[in-house]
């Protein structure tokens, strides 16, 4: 099965995948990670294990007025670098912009986001800010959701979601890092469930087929 990575900033959860992928525990490659800042570690992290890494300038589409016209372009140009690698699932990894309805209807089903909360809670924010923010409501435990993504902000059937615990001295920090753990363990179970066919979306729920 064929991966694309759309990634704004290191992708550390891309790191699992790829060593799963070496460790042959998960039947799959990244053909393509694609972001939308020059110098994401994502870009380095992918040429270092000789992954092709794309970099798309959104600036370039500044001439077009119209926000929605504007993302729909630049969303277009990630979509020829996508279908001429011929991916089968495309996977946001701290992907900083939100997608134009345009391509999630595009790839209805073919995009999934993990998120660093249990959706519904928390959501719209991203990184340390959302940790920060679970933190400041004293919340005792927290968690990452697995969902497929549609035009409405960390919106999307959910798909898997794990909990993790939060001690007293916990910081934005070190829940970060307990999080992504967790992220890195339902973001590969989720690539299996996908590649074996055994995901199913009714309505506004994603099923897991037996």
């Amino acid at each position: 099965m064929r991966l694309a990575v759309l990634a704004s900033t290191k992708a550390t959860d891309m790191q699992a995948i790829i060593d799963a992928i070496n460790d042959r525990k998960l039947d799959a490659e990244i053909s393509i990670v694609i972001s939308d800042k020059k110098d994401a570690y994502a870009l380095e992290r992918a040429k270092n294990h000789g992954i092709k890494a794309v970099f798309i300038d959104y600036g370039k589409f500044g001439y077009i007025k119209d926000k929605e016209q504007r993302r729909e372009a630049f969303d277009r140009e990630i979509a020829k670098a996508l279908d001429k690698e011929k991916v089968d699932l495309i996977l946001l990894i701290g992907y900083m912009k939100f997608l134009s309805k345009w391509f999630t209807q595009q790839y209805k089903n073919k995009i999934m986001n993990i998120h660093p909360s249990l959706l519904p809670k928390f959501a719209g924010g991203m990184d340390k800010d959302v940790h920060r923010a679970v933190l400041d409501a004293g919340e005792r435990v927290t968690g990452c959701t697995l969902h497929f993504v549609d035009e409405s902000p960390d919106g999307g059937p959910i798909i898997l979601q794990k909990e993790v615990r939060i001690s007293l001295s916990d910081d934005a920090q070190s829940l970060k890092e307990k999080v992504q753990k967790a992220e890195q363990e339902i973001i590969l179970k989720g690539i299996r469930l996908f590649a074996q066919g055994k995901l199913a979306v009714k309505g506004k729920k994603a099923i897991i087929k037996n």
